[in-house]
Formats: C-alpha cells, structure tokens, sequence
C-alpha cells in the first residue's frame, strides 16, 4: 500500500524559487526549508529560471505569475518550458499570484500546473499543496516516465492496471490511462475504461469521456444521448455543453450546436475558450452582430493568452470592413502584426494577417491587391498546408469581391476545387457554405461538390459489393489524388487494411495511401472553431505533455544553494524597502 510522503520525506528533494522580490523571495525559500528541502535555488529573473531548468533537474519550482519589469510572465515560462519539453512530469511546478481571475485559472489548468497558489498564503497551505502533488506523482512515477518518454502504449497499460488493482490514485491513473487511449485511436479501449470507472464510481468525467469516445469513433447522435443525460443530472457541467455542442456540430445541426454554446458560455462569462467558439459559430450561421460581441470580449480578454484563437481577430477584420471601420480595421491588423511577431509558431498569424492586409486595401480602394490574393490562394488550394480555415477566409474574401462587382477570373473553379477537396462531411460542407454566403452561387456550388464527393464514394464502394476490393481502392486513390479530399483517402485506407489478403498490388497501394495520408494530413484530428490555440487539451480531457528532454548539464543542484542569488538581488532589496 502506498503511502503519502510527509514534509520530511522531501529532504532529498531540489527546489527552484522564481519571484522577482527579494522579501518575497526570501519568505518562500525559508518556507521551503521548513518543510525539509535542504537544497533550494533562488532567481529573480525569468531568463535565469530558463537557463537554470535547461542544465538542472528540480522536483518544486515555484514560480510568482507577474513580474514588474520583463515582458515575460511565470504563465510564458511555463508554456515555454512546456512548449520545449524542459520541464519533466515528476517536478511540482507551483504559480503563485495576487489574480485568480478565470481566465487565469484556465490557462493554468491548460498548462497541467501542480497548483495554483493565492497570496497572501500560509506556510502550511504551501506545505500542503507541495506535499499532495509530490505524493501523486511519486505514486505514479512509472506512469509519468513513461509518458515523458512517449510511450503512450505503455503508459496506458499501467493505467489501466493500476485501475484494475485499486492502487492509490486509481481513479486518476484511469482518467490519464482513458485520455492517452483516446489520443491514440483507441477509442473503443478507451470507452470500456471510462464504462469501467462509471461501474466503480460514477463520476461525471467518466461519462463526459464515454460521451467522447462516442464521438470519436464517429457516433455523434449516441454522444448526443450520452450528454443529455448526464447534463440532467449535472446542468453546471459545462465541459458537457462543450462537448454535446461539438457534437451537435458534427452532426450539421448549426444552430442547436450555437444555442448548447450559448449555455456553456452563460456558466462560464469569462471563459475566453467559450467565448471564441460561440463567437465564431454565431458569426458564421449569420448571426454575426452577436458574434461580434463575442468576439470582441474575448479578445478584451484574452488577446495575449495562450487560450485565444488569432482567426477571432481575422472575424473581427471583416465584420470591421462591412462596417466601413477603417480605424478598428487598422487596429486588427496591429494586433495580428504583434501576435506574428511573438508567436513561437508564427506561419498561421501571417496567414491571418496577409489575409486581414487584404482586407485594409479593399478598404481603401486597393482592389488590385485583394484580386491578387485571391488568385495566389486559390493557386494554393491543394497544397498540403491550405487548411479548411484558409478556405473559409477565402470564400469570405471572395464574396466580398462579389458584393463589390469586381472580378474574379475562374472564381466557380476554385471553389469547385475547394469543394471537392474540404467537403468531408455535413457540418465541413455547411461551414464552408456558411463562409460563402456572401456570394449565394457559390454556397450552392459547395454543397454541389459534397454530393459529388458522396457520389465518387458510393459508386467505389459498389465495386467492394461486387467482390472487387481492388478496384474500390484504386477508385478512391484516384479521386484522393485528384481532389485531396481527405475523406476519399481515408476510405480507401480502411477498404485496404479490410480487405488486404485479397489484394494483389496490396503493396503498391498501400505505399500510395499511406504517401496521401501524409502528403494531406488525412489522419490528423479535425480542429475544430476556436480550438486552435496552444491550449494542449480538449473539453473534458486533461493536458498530458510529454517529451521532456534531460537537462543538459544534469549536475547536481547542490551548486545552487539557498543563499544562491544572481547578481541582482540589490534591485530586488531596493523593491523590497520600496
């Protein structure tokens, strides 16, 4: 049976103390001493912190939120940490700050942080949270390896068999063990896990999670049972309304997905995760004078969290547009330069900004340049990159062009071509559509080529009725390669791996699925409306990083003792006697 260390147990432990004010500063490491580290380093800077967790280990880090003079927050050094895989699952990474706000909250949930510590605090909370989240871990230190080497497989076996035996902390072994499951395609694994958990205790996680799986192996209308019940008995869950409205989405019913987002977002007014996929779906099924509103909150209050979508601004640039707002225009077009600029990822915020660009000189007048634009994206349409977000953008902007009678040589072609490519289901073909509403024609030409991409499928799969499996595979192919509609390879993919002992090119067909597949990104998960953001989890899952790397000088952190400061502690005494 395991048992929960005790402070003492932590003497061996390595501390790391972040905070930017001397007297602050020299509280928390005398606290940590009380409860038994003996060895605890101390920096005032973030930069410092970053080089110290690059070449040292720590089990505790704890970290204050804001810092007066850097442009950093202990929020941005743990997403970069995060981001760069510097930080292993076994440290306790601790944030202390004077904000509790939710947006806060969730972001700190978003980074799988230990805990989230309130000033002005006592010694015996900090004691507590330390304790209890070194506890956990410890407990679940094979897990926790194994996850931090990517071996999910593995991880999720000592899940489950944790779960099985009732070892301490066998509930959360079963929650990670179900996540890392669903991640990895094995849904109906996962569903038997989150049924298993239900059977031992019912906990609304667990049936949030079957709900998911449901909708993961492609059985939205089962999902959508699933989450009536459970929001019965359990109507503040909002992580149910997140899901049940992605489910509702899937199935192409728009404006119930618009109302269960709605609810969600009337729970949670703060929640800028919330805000952003209500926003959007209102924008795009036309109610876009709420989605505005929407937006604009979210962007008031998440512009520069890790929790806010870019494509919320690029919205915000057309309806801007169709307001004649030169000014907020403008102002769009700063925001997307400043998020370009700072964005660890920054090709999709020069997407949108390109695109917002457009937009300023249709404004002024400068058709050429959106007539431009339009040209080399729709020259761009079947390139692996250009995602179904870059097509609604380009439905939008062509519609505008339309509204304004300007030109647009072989604009049916390019949406043809889009059609044929992004037209993988219902909800993808009303999005689109939605997105190219402005020109009524074109609307009609989207949902023309989803019947197209049903009519390619259907007369393929006759072939497979026909007992010829072969040539249902090579139909597919064909049409996948001619279209890049992910939809067309992952069907042929299936009809492969069904049907491979009776396929004499099997070989050679597989090589040419498996190209396409990775040529298009056909087995990536669908991103859905304001999901694309840094944010790792999804509603109702938990953030699980992995791939920590070793740090790169892996010597003992006993060369940082707790007196160990770093050269600025006389800024830190004059802040303090301030």
């Amino acid at each position: 049976m395991f048992t929960p260390p005790t402070p003492t147990y932590l003497h061996d432990a390595h501390a790391l103390v972040i905070e930017g004010n001397l007297q602050s500063r020299s509280i928390l490491v005398s606290q940590l001493r009380e409860l038994g580290l003996a060895t605890v380093a101390q920096c005032s800077r973030l930069t410092d912190a970053r080089r110290k967790l690059e070449s040292h280990s720590f089990d505790v880090v704890l970290c204050e939120q804001n810092f007066e003079r850097e442009s950093m927050s202990g929020q941005d050094l743990l997403d970069d940490l995060r981001r760069n895989q510097l930080l292993p699952f076994h440290t306790v990474f601790v944030m202390i700050t004077a904000e509790a706000t939710y947006a806060r909250v969730a972001e700190a949930a978003e980074s799988a942080l230990d805990a989230y510590l309130l000033k002005p605090h006592t010694a015996a909370r900090l004691a507590d949270r330390i304790v209890q989240a070194r506890a956990r871990k410890l407990a679940l230190q094979d897990i926790f390896s194994a996850i931090d080497a990517q071996d999910f497989e593995r991880a999720a076996t000592l899940c489950q068999a944790r779960f099985e035996a009732r070892q301490a902390y066998w509930l959360y072994a079963a929650r990670i063990g179900a996540e890392l499951m669903l991640r990895g395609g094995r849904v109906a694994e996962a569903q038997k896990l989150y049924e298993a958990v239900i059977e031992a205790k019912t906990l609304p996680w667990a049936r949030l999670g079957v709900a998911r799986a449901q909708l993961d192996s492609g059985q939205a209308a089962k999902a959508v049972t699933t989450l009536e019940s459970l929001i019965r008995d359990d109507d503040a869950y909002a992580d149910a309304y997140d899901v049940m409205g992605r489910a509702q989405f899937e199935l192409g019913n728009f404006q119930n997905a618009l109302s269960t987002y709605q609810m969600a977002t009337r729970l949670t007014p703060s929640s800028i995760s919330r805000l952003l996929k209500t926003g959007m779906l209102a924008y795009y099924t036309g109610e876009k004078s709420e989605g505005v509103e929407l937006l604009d909150r979210a962007t008031r209050l998440g512009l520069d969290s890790k929790m806010f979508d870019v494509q919320a601004l690029l919205l915000l640039a057309f309806a801007r547009l169709d307001n004649n707002d030169q000014r907020g225009l403008q102002r769009v077009v700063e925001q997307l330069t400043r998020l370009r600029d700072r964005s660890s990822a920054p090709a999709r915020p020069h997407r949108l900004l390109s695109m917002a660009e457009s937009l300023l000189a249709l404004q002024q007048q400068h058709t050429a340049r959106a007539q431009d634009d339009v040209r080399r994206l729709a020259n761009d349409i079947l390139l692996p990159d250009f995602d179904v977000e870059s097509a609604c953008n380009l439905l939008m902007l062509m519609s505008k062009l339309v509204a304004r009678s300007l030109p647009l040589p072989d604009a049916e072609g390019a949406v043809d071509t889009m059609a044929l490519r992004f037209c993988t289901s219902r909800a993808m073909t009303e999005l689109l559509a939605c997105a190219a509403s402005g020109a009524a024609d074109h609307a009609e030409r989207i949902r023309s080529g989803h019947a197209q991409v049903l009519k390619i499928t259907q007369e393929a799969m006759t072939l497979s009725l026909k007992d010829n499996p072969q040539g249902t595979v090579e139909q597919l192919l064909e049409a996948g390669e001619r279209t890049g509609n992910a939809k067309l390879i992952e069907s042929a993919h299936q009809v492969l791996q069904r049907y491979a002992e009776r396929m004499d090119a099997f070989p050679a067909l597989q090589e040419r699925a498996e190209a396409l597949r990775a040529h298009y990104h056909s087995t990536a998960p669908l991103t859905r409306l304001g999901e694309r953001t840094s944010g790792q989890s999804t509603p109702g899952g938990i953030s699980l990083p992995a791939g920590y790397k070793r740090a790169q000088a892996e010597t003992s952190a006993d060369e940082d003792s707790a007196t160990t400061t770093d050269g600025d502690d006389s800024e830190g005494a004059r802040q303090a006697a301030g």
